[in-house]
């Protein structure tokens, strides 16, 4: 197996559509804690694979996430690849597994990458527990970054502002806020919330920031959304978990699939 993350994200790639019989993608979506369900509402599905009988990727470890890529068709025919799960750099593996799933899509054909999460929500006065925010910006707070070397990369629109757009059209409700990542696995302190705040963040959670960066490092267009599952620690008195992020992942499960079933057919 190469040790080139490029060269090794292209043999999944190729891997990946010959186990799924297809030959490209149009999209490739990435299901957060709690999210899984939502991918049953995208489209028809057409095959589905372990992570693990591909190469580079690892059995996911986190409660929530599957370890499955499925392709679906859309009502409009577009090739949809779903994540049921990804790796997160606090299960120290190091950088290149979190973005492994992101550059795989890409190498299949992918031209949009859509990211979603389960966050605490920092602005608990206007975030509602259940509702989703588009991801206008980011804070990476990881101490961590998919590029090495000399690659300078120009962040300025990394969540694209046409498909913010695009899902506008369908939810003109939906908020934008921005997500801050920690590494993780621990939540928040009361104080680090307080900081975040005090920053500018809107949601924050231990994903999504890396694997953003490495869809625009390959060209892809990037959609951020994130599921406000929980207050942040200290904001409401109440002690977090990860039981309490999945239940209300699957309670939204199908709203939220429905609003990305949509969303797809207009990239």
């Amino acid at each position: 197996m190469t040790n080139d993350p490029y060269a090794l994200a292209e043999d999944a790639a190729t891997a990946l559509k010959d186990a799924l019989g297809v030959e490209s993608v149009d999209v490739a979506l990435v299901m957060g804690s709690g999210w899984v369900p939502a991918a049953d509402a995208i489209g028809e599905t057409i095959a589905e694979v372990p992570v693990t009988d591909l190469p580079g990727f690892a059995p996911p470890l986190v409660a929530g996430h599957a370890g499955r890529i499925r392709a679906v068709r859309t009502a409009l025919g577009k090739i949809a690849l779903i994540f049921l799960g990804r790796t997160h750099l606090y299960e120290g593996r190091g950088v290149e597994p979190v973005v492994h799933g992101v550059r795989t899509a890409i190498a299949a054909g992918a031209r949009t990458v859509v990211l979603t999460n389960a966050a605490g929500g920092l602005r608990p006065e206007t975030q509602a527990v259940g509702e989703a925010v588009l991801i206008s910006d980011h804070i990476n707070l990881t101490g961590a970054n998919p590029i090495t070397g000399a690659t300078f990369i120009d962040l300025t629109d990394v969540y694209t502002p046409r498909l913010r757009d695009l899902v506008r059209e369908v939810d003109p409700s939906m908020a934008e806020g921005v997500y801050i990542a920690f590494r993780g696995p621990t939540y928040e302190t009361p104080a680090e919330v307080r900081m975040c705040r005090a920053l500018g963040g809107d949601m924050v959670g231990m994903s999504t920031v890396l694997e953003a960066v490495a869809a625009r490092e390959g060209g892809a267009e990037v959609l951020g959304i994130s599921l406000v599952t929980n207050p942040g620690a200290g904001l409401v008195g109440e002690p977090l978990n990860h039981h309490e992020v999945l239940e209300v992942g699957r309670a939204t499960a199908s709203r939220m699939g429905g609003l990305l079933s949509k969303v797809v057919d207009k990239l």
